[in-house]
């Protein structure tokens, strides 16, 4: 099973040393997070963390996205969620065991009200 979630992330360099200069300073890249199994630690990152396939705090967001890349991070758009069958219906099954936890009563809700349509299903 493989699953991985995509950001676009728009980061600026800010040189320390007394005399250097970048230019650009300002550039944009595409960020992946290894989606975590569903059902283990850390499979609800989706829920936590996106709404309607968007970034559901992105002051939080862009911090925690600074930390783990120490650079000065300007903004974090969510993009997709990219995934194979295998994982897809893992997650399907996770979900449906537990539709409360979500507040919804239905799989198809569940992966509309947190990952909008950007789930991108490949080999």
């Amino acid at each position: 099973m493989d699953a991985r979630y995509v950001f676009a992330v728009r980061f600026r360099l800010d040189p320390d040393a007394r005399g250097v200069g970048v230019e650009p300073d300002e550039f944009e890249t595409r960020l992946t997070r290894e989606a975590d199994p569903p059902g283990e630690e850390g499979w609800l990152f989706f829920r936590d963390n996106l709404w309607r396939g968007e970034v559901n705090d992105a002051d939080h967001f862009r911090r925690l996205t600074e930390e783990a890349l120490g650079v000065t991070v300007v903004s974090v758009e969510y993009r997709a969620f990219e995934t194979d069958e295998a994982y897809l219906e893992a997650l399907k099954d996770e979900i449906r065991d537990d539709l409360g936890t979500f507040n919804a009563t239905s799989v198809s809700e569940v992966i509309t009200k947190y990952l909008g349509s950007s789930v991108e299903v490949g080999p």
